[in-house]
């Protein structure tokens, strides 16, 4: 039986370049980054020899781009096992290049340069002693290493030459914006043809509460809009310092929330998502971290427990903030409110202190226009709430009219306030009020006119049975509206089952649903309350033809479903044309 030989993997350059280019970097706008990554890293492992060492990165644009650094170069055995060995981690932190300190993680920065170059030349002496190394190789694989005779200063020098169709990636032009977009506040000065192109400070250190002049001009010039107010956060643990910067005007909750994340004063990217918890979405944030982790790319944040709890801590200091404004100057937390009001919502869900905010400061629509709760409580001494849009519009006017306050808890997150509101405060806070409470707030009309109203209803009740409705007659404001639909919910389900059991043809399960609908009152699904007060309504009364009786019934309810704002059934819809053609007929001299 033979032996075991073992074998080293081999590794096909271009297609590892493929791999880059098409699934693990965005554009090939990267390469600049990598650049400057492994400079800076090489000036702080420099200034750990020699605190007082130069920090200056300059490069330089034409037919080729050259990057110098200052840093603390490579040994030629240095060079053989960081610039050639694709993602030997391990080894680099042998060297010095400890992941903590630096930039640099996955030993795959230099390959980006055949992004856009076809060669690559790195000239290089190291701090620590020996000769100056040159290290030459190309896109097919193929790399030379050489001792450089003459006076070589400390450092590296990269020179890139532009593979075909990429030369534009190494024009001033471009090279430009990339290196302030990526190394803006990066503890260097960075020249390019000879002008300083990064600012090397963080905005945000040393300001103060109050003095956002600067950070608001710099929010201008990042994000394009003025901050209603620029909030300085931190998280110790992540090393993270920033600002959170609070939309001027409301967005929408699914717009993305994107941030400006730097780490280590590198830029990772300016679409960063995954910062701040879902409900701050009125928030973007520029911040500067040293223990959050990048993905291979380094163009967004790996999921990890730490970006769990920087998301948790960030949005507890801007949750403080919110309550500190609160306390400060109401009236900017209330114009906050207004303009923010779905994520103050979603975080008063969960959170006591938001939720008074939101009691005291956020205006809900009721019958007595839009008016905070805490407002509306001191009027009407407890909150009687619809939880459905259309029913409340249609109940409102008659409410208001009677002087019962209703507040419409149909719009997102209503509900659960008010239901968080009477577990803090007790039951009696806040209900819900079911539109057969109000039939009961309405008068009952006067004899003479119900009873003459009474018998014009058996002469058209055929009209009303199609739609399996009960006419109830009252007296109440506003006189313009003629009949109001009240529906029982409890009666409607038992319809909709009975019509599904009808169309089931299991008999186990039709069974079933028989059981579900046995023992239901008999009251009908909807009652057409009519009002008595309306002109319409009493001439009704004086009608002797029955069978216009019928049509102006049929007419009425009809009517009531539109102004509910309820889905018309087919049987609806077919009143609806047959009410108007005959009503059309009749004005037109028609039987």
């Amino acid at each position: 039986m033979g032996g075991i030989m073992g074998h080293t993997f081999r590794v096909d350059l271009r297609g590892i370049i493929d791999l880059l280019s098409h699934h693990l970097y965005s554009s090939p706008r990267v390469y600049v980054r990598e650049l400057l990554q492994n400079a800076v890293d090489a000036i702080t492992a420099r200034r750990e020899l020699d605190p007082s060492c130069p920090a200056g990165i300059t490069i330089t644009c034409g037919p080729e781009l050259t990057i110098t650094d200052t840093g603390v170069g490579l040994t030629e055995a240095e060079v053989h096992e960081l610039l050639s060995t694709l993602g030997r981690t391990s080894k680099r932190d042998d060297l010095g290049f400890a992941r903590e300190r630096f930039l640099g993680q996955f030993g795959v920065g230099m390959l980006s340069c055949f992004l856009v170059a076809s060669s690559v030349t790195v000239i290089t002496r190291s701090a620590r002693g020996g000769p100056a190394v040159r290290w030459e190789a190309d896109s097919s694989g193929n790399y030379t290493v050489s001792v450089v005779d003459g006076d070589v200063p400390v450092g590296t020098s990269v020179r890139l030459s532009a593979s075909r169709g990429n030369d534009h990636w190494l024009e001033a032009d471009v090279v430009r914006p990339l290196v302030s977009d990526y190394g803006d506040l990066l503890p260097a000065v960075v020249t390019l043809d000879g002008a300083q192109v990064t600012r090397g400070v963080r905005p945000w250190d040393g300001v103060e509460d109050g003095e956002d002049a600067d950070l608001s001009a710099y929010c201008e010039q990042i994000f394009g809009f003025t901050p209603f107010e620029s909030i300085p956060i931190e998280v110790e643990a992540a090393g993270l310092t920033g600002v959170a910067f609070v939309l001027p005007s409301g967005v929408h909750p699914g717009t993305r929330q994107t941030h400006r994340v730097y780490l280590k004063r590198m830029l990772v990217g300016d679409n960063v998502e995954g910062l701040l918890p879902d409900w701050a979405y009125f928030v973007r944030c520029v911040v500067d971290a040293s223990a959050i982790r990048p993905t291979a790319s380094r163009e967004s944040l790996y999921q990890d427990e730490m970006l769990l709890a920087v998301r948790e801590e960030l949005g507890e200091q801007i949750r403080d903030w919110l309550i500190r404004l609160d306390a400060i100057e109401p009236r900017r937390a209330g114009e906050l409110l207004a303009a923010h009001h779905l994520g103050i919502k979603s975080l008063a869900r969960s959170d006591d202190e938001m939720l008074r905010l939101v009691e005291r400061w956020l205006p809900f629509e009721t019958t007595e226009g839009a008016i905070p709760l805490r407002q509306f409580k001191r009027k009407h001494g407890a909150i009687l709430y619809i939880p459905d849009v259309d029913e409340f519009h249609q109940l409102a006017p008659v409410a208001a009219a009677q002087g019962l306050g209703l507040v419409n808890a149909g719009y997102a997150y209503d509900m659960e306030l008010l239901n968080r509101l009477s577990a803090l405060d007790g039951p009696a806070v806040a209900r819900r009020v079911a539109p057969s409470e109000l039939l009961a707030a309405l008068a009952d009309p006067e004899p003479d006119v119900e009873t003459a109203l009474r018998l014009r209803l058996s002469e058209g009740a055929a009209a009303l049975d199609r739609h399996d409705c009960d006419a109830v007659i009252r007296d109440f404001d506003p006189i313009s509206l003629p009949a109001l639909l009240i529906s029982n919910a409890e009666q409607q389900r038992k319809l909709d089952t009975e019509q599904t059991a009808g169309e089931v043809t299991d008999p186990l399960w039709a069974e079933l649903l028989g059981q579900l609908t046995a023992g239901s009152d008999s009251s009908r699904a909807e009652q057409l309350v009519l009002n008595c007060r309306n002109p319409l309504v009493q001439r009704l009364a004086r009608l002797n033809d029955p069978s216009l009786v019928e049509l102006t019934l049929e007419s009425l309810y009809v009517h009531a479903v539109l102004q509910a704002r309820r889905a018309m059934r087919p049987k609806d819809t077919a009143a609806l044309n047959r009410s108007f053609l005959e009503l059309l007929d009749r004005a037109v001299g028609g039987k």
